[in-house]
């Protein structure tokens, strides 16, 4: 926070970045109270949020499992919805090429946008941006249906932080990270192009 204090017959400095809701002379002293919050640093997040590395890469936390589960099988059941935090640092840039059987939301909160690759059953590579600037065709919030590939790019900035939300819940059983061999074999028109993004084993 930062004040700024007018004498009387003084005119209000106006300076760099801070808004002036008015530039006459101040008949009596006065105070201004301008508010700036200050962002946090990735470890700050990591240590606000208690996260944790992640499988797929960056960090994470489940904030909320249903009580209530759903049967996706006749043996097996989940819980009706999962949530997470997830967050990609500049020491730790990329989600790795992973597949999941539930669909799942990305909703943005801070931080650098970042950049989707996602490759559906139809075998073509799209683009999407989870960020903040909506006018220049970013997204608030990304919908990754269940079966499509997905690597999660950090291309710039300390970090990106975001929560995701599965249904039916989240379970490693139905996760399958991508490797070498698989995603040459399924496609090897992307290959020169997602390698990058493909964990090494």
């Amino acid at each position: 926070m930062i004040t700024i204090q007018c004498s009387p017959g003084a005119e209000m400095q106006i300076l760099p970045g801070i808004p002036c809701w008015s530039n006459r002379m101040a008949a009596t002293p006065t105070t201004y109270i301008y508010s700036q919050t200050i962002p946090m640093t990735k470890t700050e997040w990591i240590a606000a949020l208690g996260l944790q590395p992640h499988i797929e890469g960056g960090y994470f936390r489940r904030t909320y499992q249903s009580e209530n589960r759903i049967r996706i099988d006749h043996r097996h059941n989940r819980h009706l919805l999962t949530s997470i935090f997830y967050l990609l640092t500049d020491d730790s840039p990329v989600g790795y090429f992973h597949k999941n059987t539930s669909d799942i939301i990305h909703y943005y909160h801070a931080g650098a946008p970042l950049t989707y690759w996602i490759i559906p059953p139809d075998g073509n590579l799209y683009t999407y941006q989870l960020g903040p600037e909506v006018a220049n065709g970013q997204k608030l919030q990304l919908l990754v249906e269940g079966g499509c590939w997905k690597a999660t790019i950090l291309e710039r900035g300390e970090y990106s932080l975001l929560s995701e939300a599965v249904a039916p819940g989240f379970d490693y059983r139905d996760m399958e990270i991508a490797t070498a061999t698989v995603m040459q074999q399924k496609f090897p028109r992307l290959w020169p192009q997602i390698a990058l993004y493909v964990k090494e084993s």
